[in-house]
Parts: C-alpha cells; structure tokens; sequence
C-alpha cells in the first residue's frame, strides 16, 4: 500500500508547480537567459523579475541582507543582477520558489523550516567551494544544486505529511539515514521526488541530475561527477555545521573521483561556509 502511495505522489508532482509564488514560466525563461552562452543582457534578466512585483520585492530584500554585505543598498532588480550575477539571482529565485511553496501549506510537527533551509543553504556554499578547486561541474550550477538537492523532504512535508511523519518516525525507531527510512516506507527517497520535480519546472539536467542520485552518486547513469559532488558537498556540510545524520558521513571514495584527498576537500569546504554567513540568508527567507 505505501508503495501505490509512493506512486501515486510522483503522479502528482507536475501540478507542484501551481503552488509556486510566481509563473513557472519565469523559471525557464531564467534558465534559457542564464544559459552556457551567457549573451543575454542584464536588463531581460531584470525585466523577467520585475514582471513580478512580489518577487522584486523579496528578491531586494534578500540582496541587501547581510549574506551579502554590500556597501550600498540596491534599490532595482537591475543593479541586484548587475551586482551579483545573473545566476546567483537565479539561485536566489529559486530559494524563494521554495520558501513560496512552505508558505503554501502547513507543514507537519517536527519539519523545521528554518534548520532546513540552513542545511540547503550550507550544502549549496560547501558544493560550490568543491566545483571550484575541480572540474565536476560550473559552480553556480553546484550552488543551485546544493540548495535543491532536499527539495524533494520539503514536498513530501507539505504535500504527503502522514508519509513524511511516518518516514521520521521509521528512522528514528531503526537510526536509519532519511533516504533508506523513505524506500523502506514506500520505494523511492526525496532526490528521485525533487529531480522529477525541477524536470517539470523544464530546469537542466545538469541541475536535475545531481539532485536525484545525490544520495547514490556511483549509481548514476549520466553525470557522474556533479552528483558524486552533490553528495560529498552534503556529507561534508552535515560534517562542518555539526548536523549528523546516521548513514551520512564524507566518503574518500567520492572525494578521490574528484581528484582530491578528502582532508582537502574538508579544507575547502570548511573555507567556503566561512566565506559567506549562510544563517544570515536563511533568516532572511524565513
């Protein structure tokens, strides 16, 4: 029975995206914007914000919060692009996409926001300071990666709350890691449910991939770099944040795949979280 269930929620994914605290539409309008080519200029990627006023609002807001600790306030979309880049404003959209979707229903006790968009957060600055000393993937894609790769907890919370409580409940009774607990439960974890989520969003491959096979990189049929990234930037920040979790710990192995040791790959996670507050951005979304 819990294996239909499971089923019968990936049915239900696509329509996810009418919850979104804007058009779908903008997202891949961003992403063809933001593309490899990188020819679009500032002022499409400005006008495909602005056409949201909520969002232009949220997104200044987050600009001039002390995550970023600009000199000067940034008073339009367009000097938020300028300022920090197109992509990081794509990021940033989709951080806000999924504290939209948080908002849009109630989530069940023992689901802590905040803890969990920290964690996001942590995982997107460790896996871009790990893209950045390697050649597995662009690191403001490993940042957007990073910062989706549990997209797919958040849903189950918010659209299968008896699921997600009996999930918790699985892997505290038996100390197993959130992704076992979840195909015990019913035959698929939260990367398969947030890759197939962002597929219908129209977002990359190389964003979806990571996401869905981050808890089983090797396994991964295409891609395999950015998701053994995805994975050790996760385990390395559970590991830096001091934010165990049973089954979950840096793999040498994955580290050596990247063509580091893995005390330099905690050197530069440990470099890259204190580069930048992530508490300071998570408190902004709250």
């Amino acid at each position: 029975m819990s294996q239909e269930r499971g089923q019968g929620f990936l049915l239900d994914l696509p329509a996810v995206k009418n919850d979104l605290p804007f058009s779908p539409d903008l997202l891949t309008r961003l992403f063809r914007l933001t593309g490899e080519e990188g020819l679009s200029p500032l002022e499409a990627i400005a006008a495909a914000v602005a056409e949201d006023q909520g969002l232009s609002a949220r997104l200044l807001a987050l600009a001039n919060s002390a995550f970023y600790g600009l000199q000067s306030q940034v008073g339009t979309v367009g000097r938020a692009v300028a300022v920090l880049g197109l992509r990081e404003v794509r990021s940033l959209v989709l951080a806000l996409g999924m504290r939209g979707l948080a908002g849009a229903r109630p989530l069940p006790p023992g689901f802590a926001f905040t803890p969990y968009l920290a964690h996001q957060l942590a995982v997107a600055g460790a896996a871009r300071g790990l893209a950045r000393i390697t050649a597995a993937m662009d690191p403001d894609d490993a940042f957007t990666a990073g910062l989706l790769h549990d997209l797919g907890k958040l849903l189950t919370a918010l659209y299968r709350p008896e699921d997600w409580q009996a999930q918790a409940a699985l892997a505290a009774a038996e100390g197993l890691p959130w992704h076992e607990a979840e195909e015990r439960h019913w035959g698929l974890d939260h990367g398969l449910i947030g890759g197939m989520v962002l597929r219908s969003w129209n977002l990359p491959e190389s964003l979806t991939e990571p996401v869905n096979w981050h808890h089983a990189p090797l396994a991964a049929p295409g891609r395999p770099l950015p998701c053994a990234l995805t994975s050790l930037a996760d385990a390395l920040a559970r590991e830096a944040t001091d934010t165990p979790q049973p089954g979950i710990a840096p793999d040498p192995a994955l580290a050596a795949r990247l063509g580091l040791s893995l005390d330099a790959a905690r050197q530069c996670v440990k470099a890259a979280l204190a580069e930048r507050d992530t508490a300071a951005l998570a408190a902004a979304l709250a």
